[in-house]
């Protein structure tokens, strides 16, 4: 299940429960040097070294667990407790070029701000530019606020305890939180809190999307219909055609404009594809649709336009609206009742969406996902970007975990919207849209990162073609 966001309060007595239910601080803090140590051998390889910078807290402690699991790896631990002394001794290992540097310095229980020699110390780690793995928080990270106590360390990975705490979501943590990834498991009792935004795990997808029958048609996959493609922008069309199938509906059909039919059509084997005009009538057989990539040529007509509200309004089938055709959704609008609805607006699409600036939306990414959500009818809200959220007016708010910044191209997000789309034209997957939207989106992030493990030029099209893969 998906683990909720907390501020350290709630942290604190979640602690506080697991000690007065008989669990050892002692215990968990093997666990948690077991996890790190685990993190620690994936980001480097054998007889590399490994400087482990330990502070006097259980940050600290949860550091210098990890020494005992390092097997395969040199380690040079640092007890850090006087900066101004031990800078030196800092300047020294990194001298020695580490393949990776463990943080324990702070944890979330820094309250005050950074003196000086603190501050040189962690400045000396930051411009080494050896990679951090911080350990619960990076120190000098406030995990309530996601500001600085004066500065803090910038990490590539952070492995925190449990479960996020709300500072590390915050867009001013971003640039030192790096990668987030969650600790769970580590003895602590299940977490009894909940609140609004969740954090997504991989375990969540487990045996999902559900087993086909054996038997099983095409005809019981659903057919996904895409209104895609205008002249000049062809191959976002294709790529949306390319990811639908690779979450396997039984047909795919993509409707097109003539100046474009015949590049798009060449490009693409087992899916239909058909002319848009005017009159145009979408498949009786259809059980969903994707409109907007690469409907952004100036030859777009209003009629075209009109149509695809009139799909968003009155049809009673998923529909998946991206990219130009955002712009052309009408605000207020009574739709179809108990029909699924998608939206999948980047930071720059919400803010028109909004009419405000992209700033206010990425200063408070929930609130303009509920608003988004609200002003269109109660509509499924994507909102891409770190961390991508889903959600809608009401109930919780899901952060996407999986994902890297190579997946800024041009094309991943009609990728993701193919895919969304083609999970959601089928009939099975329709019963539990918030999990079968969250699953693509999660996909959309492993494949990314399966791709950036493997080679470092991958291409969207390498995406589209590593969509639905990942486990």
């Amino acid at each position: 299940m998906p683990v909720p966001v907390i501020n350290i309060a709630q942290m604190r007595a979640w602690e506080s429960a697991t000690w007065a239910a008989g669990q050892t601080e002692a215990e968990v803090i093997r666990r948690v040097g077991k996890k790190i140590a685990r993190r620690a051998r994936k980001l480097t390889s054998s007889d590399d070294l490994i400087l482990i910078l330990a502070g006097k807290g259980h940050n600290g402690d949860d550091a210098r667990a990890a020494q005992e699991f390092l097997d395969g790896r040199r380690v040079e631990m640092l007890a850090v407790t006087n900066p101004d002394a031990d800078l030196s001794k800092l300047e020294k290992a990194l001298h020695q070029k580490p393949a990776l540097v463990i943080d324990g310095l702070f944890g979330i229980g820094l309250n005050r701000p950074l003196d000086d020699g603190w501050k040189k110390f962690i400045t000396a780690v930051n411009e080494s530019k050896i990679p951090v793995l911080s350990v619960d928080v990076p120190s000098g990270l406030n995990a309530d606020t996601g500001e600085t106590f004066g500065t803090a360390i910038e990490a590539a990975v952070t492995l925190t305890v449990g479960v996020p705490k709300t500072g590390m979501l915050a867009q001013a943590a971003w640039p030192f939180v790096g990668r987030l990834e969650v600790a769970g498991d580590v003895g602590l009792i299940p977490c009894p809190l909940a609140g609004e935004l969740n954090w997504t795990l991989p375990d969540d997808f487990e045996n999902y999307p559900p087993r086909r029958a054996v038997a099983g048609h095409k005809g019981e996959f659903g057919h996904l219909a895409i209104v895609a493609g205008s002249f000049g922008f062809h191959g976002a069309a294709v790529l949306a055609v390319r990811a639908a199938q690779r979450a396997q509906p039984g047909l795919v059909t993509l409707f097109t404009q003539e100046n474009v039919y015949h590049a798009a059509a060449a490009q693409l084997q087992s899916a239909m594809v058909k002319l848009w005009t005017p009159d145009t009538k979408l498949l009786e057989d259809a059980s969903g649709v994707l409109i907007g990539p690469g409907l952004a040529a100036l030859d777009v007509t209003d009629q075209m336009k009109t149509i695809i509200r009139r799909f968003w309004r009155d049809w009673q089938l998923p529909v998946v609206v991206d990219a130009s055709a955002l712009d052309w959704l009408a605000a207020q609008q009574t739709m179809a009742r108990n029909a699924i609805r998608v939206v999948t607006p980047h930071p720059g699409e919400a803010a028109r969406m909004l009419n405000t600036t992209v700033a206010l939306v990425q200063a408070d990414r929930p609130h303009a996902l509920r608003e988004i959500s609200r002003r269109y009818g109660n509509c499924w809200v994507v909102l891409k970007g770190h961390q991508t959220l889903i959600g809608r007016t009401e109930g919780g708010i899901f952060l996407n975990s999986s994902g890297n910044p190579h997946l800024a191209q041009g094309g991943s997000g009609d990728a993701l919207a193919g895919f969304i789309a083609g999970l959601l034209a089928q009939p099975a997957l329709q019963a539990d849209v918030e999990k079968t939207i969250r699953y693509a989106v999660w996909q959309h992030g492993a494949a990314a990162d399966e791709l950036q493990a493997k080679r470092a030029n991958w291409v969207v099209e390498d995406l589209a073609d590593e969509l639905g893969n990942a486990r």
